[in-house]
């Protein structure tokens, strides 16, 4: 993990699209800023963490339905297109 320090109204820059800003600092809270493209998801991580266990697939699956080779694809998503949407 890299650690940084900055003050108030100092910036972190993330490839070239992602900054960081530190907008105030009150006793042993800091607000950050976030500019990023509307593409990158940005969430605090309670609610990232709560996302991903409502998007996690089952984890158990019944053995006869488990396969052990690894070079098979997964099956295509195709709920994301929108042009297979109705």
């Amino acid at each position: 993990m890299l650690v940084l320090s900055r003050k108030k109204n100092e910036s972190i820059v993330i490839n070239n699209d992602i900054t960081i800003v530190v907008v105030e600092i009150r006793g042993d809270k800091v607000r950050l800023g976030v500019e990023a493209p509307k593409e990158i998801p940005v969430h605090r991580q309670e609610v990232y963490d709560a996302i991903r266990r409502v998007e996690k697939p089952e984890t158990t699956t019944p053995r006869e339905h488990r396969t052990t080779d690894k070079d098979t694809p997964p099956p295509a998503d195709t709920t994301r297109h929108p042009k297979n949407a109705e």
